[in-house]
Parts: C-alpha cells; structure tokens; sequence
C-alpha cells in the first residue's frame, strides 16, 4: 500500500510520535519534494524529527504531467501531494486540512487524517490508547476542532 502525506498531517503525527505507525499501517509512505521543504524549514516544528524520516521518501512530481480538477486556495505541499498520488496510483492520502480534503475527494482520492490514524492504530492493536497522543497535539502549535477531537475519543472508547 502506498500513503502519500501531506505537510500538516505530517507534522502532526511527528509531534503525537507517530512516525513509526505509517509504515507499520501502509507499508509504503512518500511526499513530494514541496511538503519536504515545507516541514523541513529550519525553524518549523517537527524539522529534525521529520528530516530524518523522510530519507529515501521525497518525489520529485512533474505537475505540468497531472490532471487534476481545478483547485483554488491549495498550497504547492497540497497540490503536489495530489499529483504524486496520482503518478504513483497511490491508495491513501494523508491530510488534515478541510480544504485539501475536499479537493482531494473532488479528484477521486482517499483520505484519512493524522486522527484517524491513530483510531486505525489502536484497531490494529498497535497502540493501547490515543488520549495520551492527542494531548500531546493539544499542547503544540496544531489546530484540532475540539468537537472533531470529542468525537475522536468517544469513537475509541476513551
């Protein structure tokens, strides 16, 4: 299975220590070279953490190449996520933001969030718990809809 991750969803699951459960989940993880040098800007949370992890998954996506529809208000990170998923017929995009999920939809891609991760982890029995990872994005710089954390939680059982 290959996963292509995006730039907040990535961070998000460095700082809830999640690396580590990609790979186990999906095997395959890649980004394009525009959401590694988003999170790997000197200074950007997460940086080192995900510098190290990315080595060996950065593609290089020729856009002028993908078809998507059209898609306003997105980042470069967003646009090539997308594109990579598409040249890579990739079965999972890994996106926290509102808007790229809804592209992503509108173009025929699957996603998940850095949330539904960790309830996919715990159902995998890779993790006991997720309240303990979502505390620790509470206490950083993301921005998690405390309803969608809410229900988050009452899903896992905790």
């Amino acid at each position: 299975m290959i996963v292509i991750a995006d730039s907040s969803a990535l961070v998000a699951v460095s700082t809830y220590r999640g690396l580590d459960l990609l790979e186990a989940l999906f095997g395959t993880v890649l980004v394009p070279t525009a959401v590694y040098d988003e999170v790997c800007a000197q200074g950007k949370p997460q940086a080192d953490a995900l510098k190290a992890y990315l080595v060996g998954k950065v593609q290089k996506i020729d856009m002028s190449r993908c078809k998507l529809q059209k898609i306003s208000g997105l980042g470069n990170g967003e646009l090539e996520a997308m594109a990579l998923y598409k040249a890579t017929s990739a079965n999972l995009m890994l996106v926290d933001d509102l808007r790229a999920k809804k592209s992503a939809y509108t173009n025929g891609l699957e996603t998940m969030g850095s949330l539904g991760l960790l309830l996919l982890a715990k159902e995998e029995g890779l993790i006991v718990d997720i309240t303990s990872r979502v505390r620790l994005l509470q206490n950083s710089n993301a921005y998690l809809n405390p309803l969608l954390i809410e229900q988050v939680l009452q899903r896992a059982g905790e």
